[in-house]
């Protein structure tokens, strides 16, 4: 796939470094210039890295996002858009609004935000990803979480981004009460 990776910080860097490594045509998109990414993969301004893009993870900071969504519309428009930003303190941690209303065809997917992203980089055994999508996005979705080194977990279609949220303050206690250890994932047996 060809996937613009938006944020070149922990979660995007982390995973444009792993869906390179697992053979994607992986660019970064930053407001900072050019130059080399993460990994390898080219940084470029955040439009030229959409122009050619199937798949875009949005991973900047909170407050950026809808300033970034609301100037790119037009390039998301039939993209699948992985909505992987947390907006802390917001009343909804999502921006699938901000991206519907920004890209109404994008192909939304809410993952990516429930763990963090030291379990990207170094997947612990076993380990589960929850995310919502729109049925036109779940393969592609499927397939990323898969690339990582994790099992896709679907909670549902676009509408099921709230349950896919809850699992986050679910993540920061687990986190807590294992002394500040990030590497804790969830498992689902069978």
């Amino acid at each position: 796939m060809k996937i613009a990776v938006i944020g070149t910080g922990n979660i995007g860097g982390t995973l444009g470094q792993r869906w390179n490594a697992a053979g994607h045509e992986v660019v970064y998109g930053s407001r900072a210039g050019s130059g080399t990414g993460p990994g390898g993969p080219p940084v470029m301004a955040v439009g030229e890295a959409l122009s050619t893009a199937e798949v875009v993870l949005l991973a900047v900071p909170g407050g950026a996002v809808a300033e970034v969504v609301a100037a790119n519309g037009a390039a998301l428009a039939g993209k699948v858009v992985i909505d992987a930003v947390n907006r802390i303190g917001q009343p909804e941690v999502n921006s699938r609004a901000a991206i519907s209303a920004a890209a109404p065809d994008a192909r939304y997917v809410r993952a990516f935000n429930t763990l963090g992203w030291e379990n990207f980089a170094d997947p612990p055994a076993g380990a589960a990803l929850f995310f919502a999508a729109d049925p036109d996005a779940r393969p592609a979705a499927e397939e990323l979480i898969t690339a990582v080194g994790l099992e896709p977990v679907f909670a549902g279609d676009a509408g099921a981004t709230g349950l896919v949220d809850a699992l986050l303050p679910l993540w920061f206690v687990l986190v807590k009460h294992n002394g500040g250890n990030r590497r804790v994932a969830l498992r689902i047996t069978r």
